[in-house]
C-alpha cells in the first residue's frame, strides 16, 4: 500500500477481498462490472482534466499556504456576520468530533436522542428569546428563512385576501439587502410582488398580506415596531421580524410587539464566520402556524415504556411526504451548527449571555462617545452595538483608503454614511486602535476610551422577562460540566464512528480528518463575506479551482456555489432555467416533467420556482416510461420548461436511453435538468453533460465528502452548460455573476465559503485516477451487497445485467403478512449496530441501501449477516417459533435499561435480544430509547426543554 496515496486511505479494500468480492457478483475485473453496468453510450471518452493527486501532508501544507493569502484584517461590517469567540470546549468536543458531524439527520430517533436534546436546546433557545411558542431545528440562512416566512404568509392569506389576489408583501427599507435580493427571486416564482419602503410613512391597502421588518435595522437603530404593528393588524397583515439573537438577549422580544414569525441567524452564538457560513438560521412563529412552518422540527413524546423521548414531530408538513403539495422544499438544514449555538447558550447561561451582550452594548455606546468627542457627527438614534457617522462622499472615500491601510474593515453605504458594528470578540485594545484611526483622519489627539455601564436604549425597548430558566441552560457552566454533558449526549448517538451507515441516496462516505482541519484554523473561519475580495485570495483561489473541477467533473461551462443544500441546488437551477426562457422571449414556458421516483425535494422545489408539475411514469422495471414521457412532452410542447430527472435513478440503476429522453426534451424546447443526488456513481465515467443536460445540482455533503453533521450542513452548487452561465445567482453586496444573473438564493456570494475547503480537499487528494477509483468501489459495493441479499430477499430493480449502479433496493413487503413491516426492521438493525438504509423511498416497504466507497469488505459482510439474520427471525414468525406481536422485531430496539431490568416478560431470551449473533458483542450500541411513540408525540406538540420546575 502506498501511504503518500490518500486513494488507499480513503477506499476500504485489499486486492485479495476485491477479488472475492468480484468473483461474487459474476465478473472477472472491476472493467467488466464497469461495463455490465454504466451504459457504453454515455461512457466518456478521456479522463477528467484534475491535478495529480496530493498526499494528506502536501494537502495540508496546500491549505496553509492558501490560508495565508487571507489577509487579517479586522472587521466592523456586520451586516448579519459577527466575529464571535468560539469556546474551545465547543469547538474540541462537538465541531472537531466526529461523533457528532458524521450523524444523520434523526429519523431513526431512538439513536440520536443526543442531537435531538442538543436542538430541544436550540429550539427552546429561540423561543425564549423572540417570545414565541414554537421554533423549528434551524434553517439555510437569515435571508432564506425571511424567504420562508413569507411563503409561508402566502399560504395563510385571509379568505378576503385570496380572492381579492392580495399579493403584495412589504420589506422594510432597514432590512439587509441579501434580504431583499433572496426574497426577490422567492418572489419571482410565487407571483410575489416585494414592495421596498419606510414602515412607517408608506401607505397599505387590501393587496397588501405582509410585513418584514429588521431588528434591530440594518443602521443599527433599535426602533420599537409594537404601534406598528398594532397598525399592520388592524389591516390582516401578517408580520415576520427579522432579528438578531445576541441584542434580542437584551431587547423586547418580536412576539411582545405583536409580531407573527421571527426569523434570523445564529451565527453570533460562537459560530466562525467563514466567508458566509455555514451558520444555523432560526425561525419561530404563533403556534396557529404550527401545519405551515419549514424545516424541523424537534418534540417531546415517550416511548413504548412511557419515558420521555424526543423526535422529529409534525414530519407530515415536509417535502418528502407532501412533494409538490409542500409548503417548503427544506431537506438538509444546518444541525451541527444549531447544536453548536445552541451549546453556546447552554455554556454561557443567562448570566454569561447578558454579560456579553452587555459588553458589546457597553464598548458600542463607548465608541460613540469617543467619535461624538472627536467631533464626528453621529446618528443620535437608539443603537445596541452599531454606531453609525454622517461623512459627505468625499470624506467617506478618504476614511475608506485610510482604514483599508490600517487594516480595518466599516460598513460604507450610499450617501456618506459609515457604520461601525462591535462584536463580541472587540476588546478594549481594538476599540482604542479603532478610536487612534479615527483620530488620525480628524488630524486629533486621540485618547483612552472607559468603558462605562449603562444602556443607551430607552427602557419600555428593554427585555422585561428572564430568558433560558430551563435548568440545562443554568447547569454546565464550567468546562468539566459541560465535556460531561456533551459527552452523554454523543454516546447516545449513532455515527460513522459505530458502524457503516447505508442510507440511499445519501452517500455516507469517510469525511476525512485531513479534510476537516483547515475549518479550525483562523484564517479560514475569521473572513467576513463582504470584504474586499482582495482580503480573501485565498478563499477566492480556492473558488475559483473547485467550480472550475466541478464543471469538468460535470462536462459544463460554469459553476455557482451559492446555493446552502441539495434543495436550495435545485431550486437555482430551477429559477435559471426560469429566467433563460424568459431571456428568450418565452416566459410562457412553465411545465415541469417529474418522473413519479423523484426525490420529494425534486416537486417541492418545481413548486417554489412556480413551475406547474406533471408527472411522468415509471414502469414495472423501474425505467421512465419513455412512451409517458414522450406522450406528456408532446402535450406540454409549447410550455415546457424542462425534465427533472435523478441519473442514476433512485430505483439505482442507469437508463440506457437517457440520451433519447435529453434528446426529446430538447427538440420540444425544454431544458434537462439532473438532480445529482447519485453523483458518486457518475465521477470519472460519465458526467451530466455528456448525458445531455443542461444543469444540475450537486451534493458536496454526499459525493464530495461535506459530512452531513446530523442534518446539515450542506452545499448543493449548481454547474450549467454554457449559454446558461449568465443566469448564476449574483449577491447584494459583493459582485458575482453578469447583468442577467437572478437575484441571489442564499445571503452569502459563495454559500457556506468555510466547507467548501473540505470537497477542495477531497478532489485534490483523490485527483482524476483517485475519484474514478471512488465510484467504481461505490459500484463495487454496493453490487456485492446486492448479490449477498438477493439470496434472501427480492431485490427490486436492476438494469438488463443484473447490476445496480451504487445502491439497491431490497424489497420486505411480502413480510406484511406476518404483521411485519419495514419499519420494524429498521428499528431491528438498531439492536444489531446498524442505522437503517432509507426507509420506503422511493417504493413504500422497501429499503434502500448505499454502502459506499469507504467500507470495507468487513463492514459490508457484517451488516448483510445482520440483514440475514432478521429474515430468519420473521421466518421464526412465519413458522410460529415465535409470537406474531410480542417478538424481537415488534419490541426493538431492546435498551440496555430493559435488557438488564430485574423483570423480563418476553417470550425470547435477553441475549438474543441484545446479542443477536456473536460479534455484536464487539460492536454493541444500545439505542437509547425504545420505540418512540410518534403519534403520542404529534398529538401533545411540545417544542422546548421542560421548565425548571419540572425538575423539582
Amino acid at each position: 500500500m502506498n501511504t503518500e496515496q490518500f486513494v488507499s486511505r480513503h477506499i476500504s479494500m485489499n486486492e485479495a477481498d476485491k477479488q472475492a468480492m468480484l468473483e461474487k457478483i459474476g465478473v472477472s475485473s472491476v472493467e467488466e462490472l464497469i461495463s455490465q453496468t454504466i451504459p457504453s453510450s454515455i461512457r466518456l471518452e478521456k479522463d477528467l482534466e484534475i491535478s495529480e493527486s496530493l498526499s494528506e501532508y502536501e494537502m495540508l501544507n496546500h491549505s496553509k499556504e492558501l490560508a495565508a493569502k487571507n489577509t487579517d484584517y479586522t472587521s466592523y461590517i456586520g451586516f448579519g456576520y459577527h466575529n464571535t469567540l468560539l469556546p474551545s470546549a465547543i469547538q474540541r468536543n462537538i465541531f472537531e468530533n466526529p461523533s457528532w458531524y458524521t450523524a444523520y439527520t434523526p429519523y431513526q430517533a431512538e439513536i440520536a436522542q443526543g442531537r435531538l436534546e442538543a436542538l430541544l436546546n436550540f429550539q427552546t433557545v429561540v423561543c425564549d428569546l423572540t417570545g414565541f411558542a414554537l421554533a423549528n431545528a434551524s434553517l439555510l440562512d437569515e435571508s432564506t428563512a425571511a424567504a420562508e416566512a413569507m411563503h409561508m404568509f402566502f399560504n395563510n392569506r385571509t379568505k378576503d385576501q385570496k380572492k381579492a389576489g392580495a399579493n403584495k408583501f412589504f420589506v422594510s427599507d432597514l432590512v439587509l439587502p441579501q434580504t431583499v435580493s433572496v426574497l426577490k427571486t422567492k418572489a419571482e416564482g410565487l407571483e410575489i410582488e416585494i414592495v421596498e419602503g419606510d414602515h412607517i410613512s408608506h401607505e397599505f391597502d387590501g393587496s397588501y398580506f405582509g410585513v418584514l421588518l429588521q431588528y434591530p435595522g440594518k443602521n443599527g437603530i433599535v426602533l420599537d415596531y409594537t404601534e406598528n404593528i398594532v397598525d399592520y393588524k388592524k389591516l390582516d397583515l401578517q408580520v415576520v421580524v427579522a432579528c438578531d439573537p445576541m441584542a434580542l438577549v437584551k431587547l423586547k422580544s418580536p412576539a411582545s410587539m405583536g409580531a407573527d414569525c421571527a426569523v434570523g441567524t445564529t451565527q453570533r452564538f460562537g459560530i466562525p464566520l467563514g466567508y458566509g457560513g455555514p451558520h444555523a438560521a432560526f425561525f419561530s412563529c404563533k403556534e396557529d402556524y404550527k401545519r405551515d412552518i419549514p424545516g424541523r422540527i424537534i418534540g417531546v413524546s415517550q416511548d413504548a415504556y412511557g419515558k420521555r423521548a424526543l423526535r422529529m414531530a409534525l414530519q407530515t408538513r415536509e417535502q418528502h411526504i407532501k412533494r409538490e403539495r409542500a409548503t417548503s422544499n427544506i431537506c438538509t438544514a444546518q444541525v451541527l451548527l444549531a447544536v453548536m449555538a445552541g451549546m453556546y447558550a447552554v455554556y454561557h447561561g443567562p448570566k454569561g449571555l447578558n454579560y456579553i451582550a452587555d459588553q458589546i452594548h457597553f464598548k458600542a455606546n463607548a465608541l460613540k462617545g469617543g467619535l461624538k468627542a472627536l467631533g464626528y457627527d453621529i446618528v443620535e438614534e437608539p443603537i445596541f452595538d452599531t454606531v453609525k457617522i454622517n461623512l459627505n462622499e468625499d470624506e467617506k472615500g478618504r476614511l475608506m483608503r485610510m482604514m483599508l491601510d490600517h487594516k480595518l474593515n466599516l460598513n460604507y453605504f450610499t450617501e456618506g454614511v459609515v457604520s461601525i458594528a462591535i462584536n463580541e470578540s472587540t476588546t478594549l485594545d481594538k476599540l482604542n486602535y479603532l478610536m487612534a484611526s479615527f483620530a488620525q483622519f480628524k488630524d486629533k489627539q486621540t485618547f483612552k476610551l472607559e468603558i462605562k455601564e449603562g444602556y443607551s436604549i430607552p427602557e419600555e425597548n428593554l427585555r422585561k422577562d428572564e430568558i433560558l430558566t430551563e435548568e440545562v441552560f443554568n447547569k454546565y457552566h464550567t468546562e468539566t460540566e459541560l465535556m460531561r454533558y456533551i459527552k452523554r449526549l454523543e454516546r447516545k448517538d449513532l455515527s460513522l464512528t459505530h458502524s457503516m451507515i447505508s442510507l440511499g441516496s445519501c452517500t455516507m462516505k469517510l469525511n476525512a480528518a485531513t479534510q476537516m482541519l483547515p475549518l479550525s484554523w483562523e484564517n479560514w473561519g475569521a473572513i467576513h463575506p463582504f470584504v474586499p475580495v482582495n482580503q480573501a485570495e485565498g478563499y477566492q483561489e480556492m473558488i475559483r479551482e473547485l467550480e472550475k473541477d466541478l464543471a469538468e467533473i460535470t462536462g459544463f461551462a460554469g459553476t455557482s456555489l451559492q446555493p446552502n443544500s441539495g434543495a436550495q441546488g435545485e431550486y437555482a437551477g430551477l429559477m435559471v432555467i426560469r429566467e433563460y426562457h424568459i431571456s428568450r422571449g418565452e416566459g410562457h414556458r412553465n411545465v415541469v416533467l417529474i418522473p413519479q421516483s423523484a426525490h420529494g425535494t425534486n416537486p417541492a422545489s418545481a413548486a417554489m420556482a412556480g413551475m406547474k408539475i406533471v408527472v411522468v411514469k415509471n414502469l414495472e422495471n423501474g425505467e421512465i416510461d419513455f412512451e409517458d414521457l414522450k406522450a406528456k412532452t408532446e402535450q406540454h410542447s409549447e410550455n415546457l420548461s424542462c425534465v427533472m430527472i435523478t441519473y442514476p435513478s433512485t430505483y439505482g440503476f442507469f437508463d440506457a436511453n437517457i440520451k433519447e429522453i435529453t434528446a426529446l426534451i430538447h427538440e420540444h424546447g425544454g431544458q434537462v435538468y439532473m438532480d445529482g443526488a447519485n453523483m458518486n456513481a457518475q465521477v470519472g465515467y460519465t458526467s451530466p453533460g455528456n448525458i445531455g443536460a443542461d444543469v444540475c445540482h450537486l451534493n458536496l455533503h454526499k459525493t464530495f465528502a461535506i459530512p452531513h453533521g446530523g442534518g446539515g450542513p450542506g452545499v448543493g452548487p449548481i454547474c450549467v452548460a454554457k449559454h446558461l452561465v449568465p443566469f448564476l445567482p449574483s449577491n447584494a453586496n459583493i459582485k458575482i455573476g453578469s447583468k442577467d444573473s437572478i437575484e441571489g438564493i442564499s445571503a452569502a456570494p459563495y454559500g457556506s465559503g468555510l466547507i467548501l475547503n473540505i470537497s477542495y480537499a477531497y478532489i485534490k487528494m483523490l485527483g482524476t485516477s483517485g475519484l474514478k477509483k471512488a465510484t467504481e468501489h461505490a459500484i463495487l459495493n454496493a453490487n456485492y451487497l446486492k448479490e449477498i441479499l438477493a439470496e434472501h430477499f427480492p431485490i427490486l430493480y436492476s438494469n438488463e445485467n443484473g447490476k445496480v449502479a451504487h445502491e439497491c433496493i431490497v424489497d420486505f413487503r411480502q413480510f406484511k403478512s406476518l404483521g411485519i413491516e419495514v419499519a420494524d426492521v429498521a428499528k431491528r438493525l438498531m439492536d444489531y449496530g446498524f442505522h437503517a438504509p432509507t426507509v420506503s423511498f422511493p417504493v413504500a416497504g422497501t429499503l434502500m441501501i448505499e454502502p459506499t466507497e469507504s467500507e470495507s469488505k468487513a463492514e459490508i459482510d457484517r451488516f448483510a449477516e445482520a440483514l440475514i439474520s432478521i429474515k430468519q427471525e420473521i421466518d421464526e414468525i412465519a413458522n410460529g417459533e415465535a409470537d406474531a406481536t410480542n417478538n424481537v422485531l415488534k419490541n426493538a430496539p431492546h435498551t440496555e435499561q430493559v435488557v438488564i431490568s430485574d423483570s423480563w416478560d418476553k417470550p425470547y431470551s435477553r441475549e438474543k435480544a441484545a446479542y443477536p449473533l456473536e460479534w455484536v458483542r464487539d460492536h454493541k450500541f444500545f439505542a437509547s430509547v425504545s420505540r418512540v411513540d410518534e403519534a403520542y408525540g404529534d398529538r401533545n406538540l411540545v417544542c422546548t426543554c421542560e421548565p425548571i420546575e419540572a425538575y423539582m
